[in-house]
């Protein structure tokens, strides 16, 4: 019997959770009663934490996956359970921790792999550098998952360009990697069939791109006017909106494919977006 423990039960979370057996339990964390409530209807046994004692969960608990997002005091985890944790560390199979690339900071649109140096160009990657180093620190069998921007059902860019709110912003040398919630799930599941503890992957598709391209090919899918194109330089944003372009780099993810086997359903965001359109869950 295998209890997969996942705290901050969200949406990656979530799309792992529709790819285990049956006989996998899945504990999941939230903050919300209503939250706990929509869990439950999915088959997770929610835990409204912190609040709940996390003793018994940690009891029985195989694996453990945390995808909560660190603060200005670290990994809020380890900041509650460090000792819980330490204390049952034998009794884990395998340990994940959803991380960024991020944390690679800015290459000026160069490609990045696993081995490149964390040198974040923003507070939220430094955080994320913090939470890797901690987490390393507890003698876990850890796998590090650095994710690239994420979209999926309820989460690509049709809703925005439908009502006329998608913008598309230049910023010249400009390029993002991505990666579906779908192949997410894939690679998590395939490192928990063949861990390798240590190890951290670049969770992206095949082809970064600058983001202007994304909302012109939803624009045409839609049979909709493309947005006009604004200036990066002038264009009115908020400072956490204009955050996200202080970085600009191509992923690579050849070590998913190598050492775990993954073969992306989605290799590119136009291959994720028709499909998208086509399953009605844009």
């Amino acid at each position: 019997m295998k209890t997969l423990l996942s705290f901050g039960h969200g949406y990656s979370a979530q799309a792992l959770k529709r790819l285990l057996p049956d006989d996998w339990t899945v504990i999941g964390t939230t903050r919300s009663a209503d939250k706990a409530a929509r869990l439950l209807a999915d088959g997770v046994d929610p835990r409204v934490w912190p609040g709940a004692d996390m003793r018994p969960a940690l009891d029985c608990a195989t694996h453990l996956l945390i995808s909560a997002a660190p603060n200005e005091d670290g990994d809020p985890v380890l900041q509650h359970l460090r000792g819980e944790i330490l204390s049952r560390a034998d009794t884990f199979e395998w340990v994940g921790y959803l991380s960024t690339t991020g944390v690679y900071g800015d290459h000026s649109g160069d490609w990045v792999d696993e081995d490149a140096p964390l040198t974040p160009a923003t507070k939220r990657g430094q955080l994320r550098v913090k939470a890797e180093a901690e987490w390393r620190a507890m003698g876990l069998p850890l796998h590090i998952f650095r994710l690239a921007g994420i979209y999926g059902p309820g989460r690509g860019p049709f809703a925005k360009v439908r009502n006329g709110t998608a913008r598309r912003i230049i910023k010249q040398g400009q390029v993002f990697s991505r990666t579906h919630v779908e192949d997410i799930a894939q690679v998590l599941w395939a490192s928990i069939n063949r861990p390798n503890p240590g190890a951290a992957y670049n969770v992206c598709d095949d082809d970064p791109a600058p983001p202007e391209d994304v909302i012109a090919y939803a624009a045409k899918l839609l049979n909709l006017p493309i947005p006009q194109a604004e200036d990066f330089d002038t264009a009115e944003m908020t400072p956490m909106a204009r955050s996200f372009y202080a970085e600009s780099k191509k992923v690579k993810n050849d070590r998913i494919k190598d050492e775990l086997g993954v073969i992306l359903k989605y290799p590119d965001y136009r291959s994720g977006l028709d499909a998208l359109l086509a399953a009605g869950t844009d």
